[in-house]
């Protein structure tokens, strides 16, 4: 095949018919999404939930609602981690812009227009949109709900280190510091005597002392990595026998684990029960499975009070002492002797899986390990729409096979391969080859040909 030469600018034709537009690799993708929705009535339900929140009169033209949890949604399914990336990244894509509604002429909506509204919804309205799509989950069967996986991560804040200061005071830590040395007989203390000064100190960055004036919600916490980061803690409750994740909290960073899981027990049983709500044939929690740092006596007589049979890994505390605690030792008994059998230790390696896998999905290769909002309202909005995002793979695995646009864009390249580049005619007959295409054609969709180059290759 000869090269070939970039030609010079010409005028672009004037008029292009419709189906001759050409569409991004990940359209087919985008189609069966909108395809899902449409049979579902999501946007009518969207619109009857966000119409309190709209005036009939006042004000410009408003962006329908369908298109606002849409441009989330892209923001899981494309990575994007700020409300400019998306807006970006709608405004320059033809396939994002047909999943929109939005034709080559008009403009999408920018990240001011997203930014006003989240402000104006209320977190209950993204928890009925994410309760919405969990029963879209379960309408597929992919949502059982008798066994859960609780766990949690940290999100770095939208906030640096360097701006922390004193809560009673108001002092900055360069300032503080300075006091300090000034204190201790050092009139005009240098950076090595600042340095000298905060070595020798205990409890330097305390959230009971310093906060971020940017971002009270962020507390200063040590992340996976040794790192010390301004952050805030995500939780999930998973169901382990089909990996949707049924509730989702933001908490403190600094809150314990055994604290922490209360709260994300109780939005996951809320959750459930939304789905009763809607049609949805699942169970109320009955198992809860955790590691180590979950493990308490009273985490272990709470969940015996509730009915829920306790899953949790158990920390090597040595000989214990029950004397007046016959309540907590025989919690803690039955939770050691369930963890030990097979069906305990097989609960606790699905778990490491399925629960680890949703922050992969969600905060690696989502794109929200670093929040770019401030507060938790304002990240619980945007959160709670991502993780729907994440169950929503997992209706398109069903109905289309795959989960993503980008693992459709991967997947194609290799039936390609496999079908016209590495397999010689010689080895694999042309009918073999056939088989492959009723497949590929179902995927591509009937606009989108398949590149005769990669055939020819």
């Amino acid at each position: 095949m000869a090269m070939g030469r970039r030609k010079k600018q010409r005028q672009e034709a004037f008029w292009i018919p419709a189906d001759q537009v050409v569409g991004g690799p990940g359209h087919p993708f985008y189609r069966k999404l909108n395809e899902v929705f449409d049979s579902h009535g999501f946007d009518r339900f969207v619109e009857g939930l966000c119409e309190k929140f709209y005036h009939e009169e006042l004000g410009r033209p408003g962006i329908a609602p369908g298109v606002y949890f849409r441009m989330l949604l892209i923001g899981y399914f494309e990575g994007i981690d700020s409300e400019r990336g998306i807006d970006w990244r709608c405004a320059d894509s033809m396939t994002l812009r047909e999943f929109l509604g939005y034709p080559l002429t008009k403009p999408t909506p920018d990240h001011s227009t997203l930014c006003t509204i989240r402000q104006r919804l209320d977190v209950e309205t993204l928890h009925e949109v994410f309760a919405w799509v969990l029963a879209l989950v379960a309408e597929q069967g992919l949502l059982k709900g008798k066994t859960l996986g609780i766990d949690a991560t940290t999100l770095e804040a939208n906030a640096a280190m360097r701006s922390i200061v004193r809560k009673d005071t108001g002092d900055s830590y360069d300032e503080f510091l300075t006091g300090l040395a000034k204190a201790s007989g050092i009139e005009t203390p240098t950076r090595e005597d600042l340095a000298k000064v905060d070595r020798k100190r205990k409890n330097k960055a305390s959230n009971k002392d310093w906060e971020s004036p940017s971002d009270p919600d962020s507390k200063i916490t040590k992340m996976k990595d040794g790192r010390t980061h301004l952050a805030h803690k995500a939780e999930h409750a998973t169901d382990l026998d089909t990996g949707a994740i049924v509730g989702v909290t933001l908490q403190p960073a600094d809150r314990g684990d055994t604290t922490s899981i209360d709260e994300t027990l109780a939005e996951a049983v809320e959750s459930v029960l939304d789905v009763r709500e809607h049609g949805g044939d699942v169970d109320l929690p009955q198992e809860i499975v955790a590691d180590k740092g979950y493990h308490s006596n009273g985490t272990c007589v709470d969940l015996k009070a509730m009915g829920i049979r306790s899953y949790l890994s158990e920390p090597d505390r040595g000989q214990r002492n029950w004397e007046g605690k016959s309540a907590e030792r025989d919690a803690v008994y039955g939770n050691r002797r369930r963890i030990r059998g097979k069906r305990g230790k097989e609960l606790l390696r699905k778990r490491g899986e399925l629960v680890e896998r949703s922050f992969a999905h969600c905060y690696e290769t989502g794109g929200m390990r670093r929040t770019h909002l401030r507060g938790h309202k304002n990240i619980l909005k945007r959160l709670l729409i991502h993780v729907a995002g994440f169950n929503l793979a997992l209706v398109l695995r069903v109905v289309f096979g795959l989960g993503k646009p980008r693992t459709l864009q991967d997947g194609l390249g290799r039936l390609f391969g496999a079908v016209f580049g590495e397999l010689r005619p010689w080895v694999w007959p042309v009918k073999v080859a056939d088989a492959f295409l009723p497949d590929l054609r179902r995927i591509i969709g009937p606009n989108r040909p398949a590149q005769p180059q990669l055939a020819a290759a």
